[in-house]
């Protein structure tokens, strides 16, 4: 990581991580995030099963030792081994194998085999790493945010691992010469909010919650919160947003090729507050350059800030946060609101997804990425909320029974 002019520049690593792990080794050096601790280096754990055998008689599994490379393997007998869990993910793993050979035609498992075929075992592997690489970045996930929910990542579909070019982010990042702070210095007077010349009303609008925390205005309108002038403080039912998720969620593969998708492992009520869509902020021009580039990528990660003119945009598709992974439904169960809180240019309002009903716990979250449905498509603010134009027409998956067939 290097730091420049205040902001951090990420460098993917290009070698392996067992090449990392055999350098540790070397230099005697500790490094938790790839697994080399004190423990394991004076130690041998099992990380993963990779293969399996029987000679005269004895079952035999391949270890592969957390913090060794693969080159350390050694086959060991089952009796030794003291890791019921990973032999679970191991027999799991190839049942799931087998049962999807053939287009999906159950066959009939042998328990007694003499060996795997290598097919087999490179699956294993596979899912074994794939196992670890999302349990990992779960755990940055859940260091890197800042809010109250939880993150969890499951992948039950394919061997997809974490995305190797996304940077989690809890706020907007402003592209050079773009800012997003532009300086507030007063805030309301008030002790109990809403008085007579809260936030809101200040700005020509009504409080946008009522006294249970939900939300109570109509699609289109702007949300103003109290901000860090205020004199009220962080129980105020006017800061919502600025609080962040509140629900546990999980980043979960889809099984119908709509790539990762979002869903919540806690009822939702209706009109709550879910999460911020936050990504780089860069201008107009910008996003119609890249634009090109994401149409013949099939991704849809550009979202116009047009509430009140057509200069910036945000773009999450390398920087943001759990709204990155938020699938398109042409019937959702989120709905967009521009948000102001310290920052009041019109031209940069935060963005918002509320529950637009009652959303069960396991289920999908969803916002429209045309942003219609609820919204008055004839006036101006149909279209401050819609992401930004795409230029080659993509074909919607949704499966909503009103689906347009197109995402744009």
């Amino acid at each position: 990581m290097r730091e420049a002019t205040g902001a951090a520049w990420y460098v993917p690593c290009l070698a392996s991580l067992e090449t990392l792990q055999e350098l540790c080794r070397k230099e005697n050096l500790r490094c938790k995030s790839i697994g080399i601790t004190n423990r394991s280096l004076k130690s041998y754990e099992v990380e993963y099963l990779c293969d399996y055998k029987v000679e005269e008689g004895t079952e035999y599994y391949l270890v592969k030792w957390k913090g060794w490379p693969e080159s350390s393997n050694t086959w060991e007998p089952q009796k030794n081994l003291k890791c019921p869990l990973l032999l679970q993910n191991f027999l799991s793993d190839k049942n799931e194998y087998l049962s999807r050979v053939k287009e999906g035609k159950a066959l009939k498992v042998r328990n007694h085999v003499k060996a795997l075929k290598p097919a087999v075992a490179d699956y294993i592997v596979r899912k074994a790493k794939q196992r670890i690489a999302l349990q990992r970045w779960k755990e940055e996930l859940n260091r890197k945010k800042n809010h109250r929910g939880m993150i969890l990542v499951e992948n039950t579909v394919d061997l997809e691992g974490p995305p190797l070019d996304f940077y989690y982010i809890n706020e907007y990042k402003p592209a050079p010469g773009i800012n997003v702070i532009n300086g507030i210095t007063t805030g309301c007077e008030c002790s109990d909010c809403p008085a007579e010349k809260c936030c809101p009303k200040e700005a020509g609008f009504i409080l946008a919650y009522n006294k249970k925390k939900k939300l109570k205005i109509q699609p289109g309108l702007p949300i103003y919160e109290c901000n860090s002038f205020c004199r009220c403080g962080p129980d105020c039912p006017n800061r919502i947003v600025q609080k962040g998720t509140q629900y546990s969620l999980c980043i979960f593969r889809t099984n119908n090729g709509r790539g990762w998708g979002v869903k919540t492992l806690q009822k939702i009520k209706t009109n709550s507050f879910v999460m911020e869509y936050v990504g780089e902020v860069i201008t107009s021009e910008e996003a119609e350059r890249r634009g090109q580039l994401y149409d013949n990528q099939g991704n849809t990660y550009l979202f116009d800030l047009d509430y009140d003119s057509d200069e910036f945009t945000v773009d999450a598709a390398r920087y943001g946060n759990v709204s990155h992974f938020v699938n398109h439904s042409c019937d959702p169960n989120l709905q967009v609101f521009n948000v102001f809180i310290d920052n009041l240019d019109l031209r940069l309002p935060r963005i918002a997804l509320f529950s637009t009903r009652t959303i069960k716990a396991g289920e999908e979250l969803t916002f429209d990425y045309q942003m219609k449905g609820s919204i008055d498509l004839t006036s101006d603010s149909a279209d401050g909320l819609s992401p930004s134009r795409k230029r080659i027409r993509t074909v919607c998956k949704c499966g909503a029974v009103c689906c347009r067939g197109y995402l744009n």
